[in-house]
């Protein structure tokens, strides 16, 4: 997991622990079974139903690398290109044959055997931006499921506390139950916020954001295979694709 993934939970849980202690209770008086089994079913049921069947293998994987993605490097990419550029301009493309069995990434491996191919240009690129699209669409179904779980988590919880209250107003008759029964109610509210500001909108932002490096991380290897195509001069090509780079890829580049 990102550091600063496991940072910011780290800080948001932490926060919330300490406060429960500096009010004199005890972590464990929120720990109710009951209250969390209905928001976290009530919200994963809510959200799956504004979804399809076929969209469930994306929202899993979108879990596991919300828990386990890292950011891309592009550092490596560029000076991977820049050498298929200078292999490319003083061979040619075709030199570029055993090259692109070595090349790990697969979108450009594909794009790579598709200019040693013959593809035309406008075709590749085209060719190329389609696949980003798709990706980017593909990665919104599990960045939406949970900003959507984040709207419902909180409504949930009130749901389940008003559950409670019905339980609460019950018991009436036996008035040295009903602080303990009413600060129970309340628990479903509070695992509603936690739930929805804790863990659904935080993974959504981050899945969000891992998508836009993802495909800002594509858009850059189809600049650098349109100048490897060209023949464009190498040094050129690696400055080009540099200056695509936010400033703190440059940085791990100059540390890597």
């Amino acid at each position: 997991m990102d550091p600063a993934t496991l940072i910011g939970l780290g800080l948001a849980v932490g926060g919330i622990l300490l406060a429960i202690i500096l009010e004199g209770s005890s972590p464990m008086s929120v720990i109710l079974i009951p209250a969390m089994t209905l928001v976290i079913l009530g919200t994963i049921g809510a959200s799956l139903a504004g979804t399809r069947m076929a969209d469930i293998p994306f929202i899993i994987q979108g879990t596991v690398k919300a828990l386990t993605g890292k950011a891309v490097n592009p550092s490596k990419t560029i000076d991977t290109l820049v050498s298929l550029a200078e292999t490319a301009r003083r061979e040619g493309l075709l030199a570029l044959e055993d090259a692109a069995k070595d090349v790990d990434d697969e979108f450009l491996k594909d794009g790579l055997q598709s200019a040693i191919d013959g593809a035309d240009p406008e075709d590749l690129r085209e060719m190329l931006a389609s696949k980003i699209e798709t990706k980017r669409a593909t990665d919104k179904i599990a960045s939406a499921f949970y900003s959507t779980a984040g709207g419902y988590a909180p409504t949930v919880g009130i749901i389940g506390t008003v559950v409670s209250l019905v339980h609460v107003l019950e018991n009436l008759a036996d008035p040295t139950k009903l602080g303990h029964m009413i600060a129970a109610a309340l628990v479903a509210t509070f695992w509603g916020l936690l739930t929805a500001n804790i863990i659904c909108l935080p993974f959504g932002a981050r899945l969000k954001r891992l998508s836009e490096t993802e495909c800002a991380h594509m858009e850059l290897i189809v600049e650098g295979l349109m100048a490897v195509q060209a023949g464009a001069n190498p040094r050129l090509v690696g400055q080009r694709l540099r200056s695509l780079v936010p400033s703190t890829g440059k940085k791990e580049k100059e540390a890597a």
